[in-house]
């Protein structure tokens, strides 16, 4: 058990990397600073939005990657403690979060294109659309699996 632990750690880690890494490119891209970096907030806006998107798609396959492995353990323990307690909008969310994590994967190509160096001023509005839709994908993911293990717990 403390191995599955282990990784779900891990993996929360990592989804709490990407989270910073996409919410700081989506507010640069959406509120872009016009005038010198001075409070918190515009520093945080302030970041050059080119620098993530590497980082982004890495963390998101990994993050992607790590969290279906980590699902094989959920299936057969978590899952069947929530449906005896019967939670079942709990585990009808986290299925739905499952589809929402593909899209996202489905997404990465697009985002990657619509980020590739030099960046064309033509896609300026699809890379801002991309980046938010992403944004919320990996926002909705990492609260929904966040309840869901709080529901009852990894592995209870």
């Amino acid at each position: 058990m403390a191995f599955w632990t282990t990784l779900l750690i891990i993996h929360g880690l990592l989804a709490v990397a990407l989270i910073g890494a996409i919410t700081h490119q989506a507010v640069s891209v959406w509120m872009p600073v016009r005038a010198k970096a001075g409070n918190f907030v515009t520093r945080f806006r302030a970041v050059p939005s080119t620098s993530y998107v590497m980082a982004i798609i890495v963390l998101y396959v990994v993050t992607f990657i790590m969290g279906a492995w980590i699902y094989t353990q959920y299936r057969f323990t978590s899952r069947l403690a929530l449906e005896q307690l019967r939670f079942f909008k709990t585990v009808g969310v986290f299925e739905m979060k499952e589809h929402v994590a593909t899209i996202g994967l489905i997404l990465l190509p697009a985002y990657w294109a619509f980020w590739r160096q030099p960046l064309a001023e033509d896609y300026a509005g699809a890379r801002k659309s991309v980046t938010l839709l992403l944004a919320l994908v990996v926002w909705a993911n990492f609260l929904v699996g966040h309840i869901a293990n709080n529901a009852r717990g990894f592995g209870s």
